[in-house]
């Protein structure tokens, strides 16, 4: 597997760091990947029996999952976890990643800050966000795109009964479309699809042409900024939208979703 992914790497290996039961970040980055570019996953692990606790550590326990990848040739790390960012916040966050770059010799990327990226490069103020979140981690989010210079209009969020293993990476595409919709009409500058373990990539590219603001998710923007990383290339407003609107990787999903 290690020998096929360096053979399609023209462009490059992107790291992925997922939180330990994440099911829907690997499949989504995959599936956002353009070609020449590969991928390698590690998982963020955290004893801790709460999730609160298990965020907190990811980034503190961050040098050993990165040694995972042992001296695989990586070009970027795609950190797949937005809930650390909003509990470090984002000057730790900033420092975090100058320190992986300097002692690694490759750049990390959060989710977080690429949402940031992606609401810079499409000129958002004011932005709604849809969360799959319990509420302490909704508020923790809210503060992260404030700190960020965003004004937070509009807050949606997704509930699912309880019983299955967990209340987030067994959310479906249809609960995040709900989601968006009741955004739509609220004359925002943009719309935000919380977390990296709602799948979001279908509702996105079913409303790539609907008349509500434009919509990103943080696997989304992540996928764009890596990409654009290796690429050599800088964020704009239109590589920003053409993505949203599924250009390179819709088709792709829609093959996924044909087979």
């Amino acid at each position: 597997m290690i020998v096929a992914a360096l053979e399609y790497a023209s462009r490059g290996l992107v790291g992925v760091l997922t939180p330990q039961a994440n099911t829907t970040a690997e499949p989504e980055f995959d599936i956002l990947r353009p070609a020449g570019i590969a991928m390698l996953v590690a998982r963020l692990t955290s004893p801790a029996p709460d999730m609160m606790d298990r965020l907190a550590e990811y980034p503190e326990r961050l040098g050993a999952t990165l040694d995972q990848f042992a001296n695989a040739p990586l070009n970027a790390v795609a950190f797949a976890c937005t809930g650390s960012s909003y509990l470090i916040c984002r000057d730790k966050e900033t420092t975090l990643c100058e320190n992986v770059e300097t002692e690694r010799g490759v750049p990390l990327i959060t989710a977080a800050q690429a949402v940031t990226d992606w609401l810079t490069a499409v000129g958002a103020r004011d932005i709604g966000l849809v969360s799959p979140y319990p509420t302490a981690l909704t508020e923790q989010s809210v503060g992260y795109w404030q700190s960020a210079g965003y004004n937070v209009a509009e807050v949606t969020a997704i509930k699912k009964d309880s019983g299955d293993f967990h209340p987030i990476y067994t959310l479906g595409a249809k609960n995040a479309g709900a989601g968006l919709d009741k955004l739509r009409n609220n004359k925002l500058d943009a719309i935000v699809m919380l977390g990296t373990g709602m799948p979001t990539l279908p509702a996105i590219l079913e409303r790539a042409q609907w008349d509500g603001p434009p919509v990103t998710s943080c696997m989304l923007s992540l996928g764009w900024r890596a990409s654009l990383v290796l690429f050599e290339e800088k964020p704009n407003s239109d590589n920003a939208r053409d993505w949203s609107n599924g250009k390179g990787w819709g088709k792709q999903l829609e093959f996924r979703a044909s087979t």
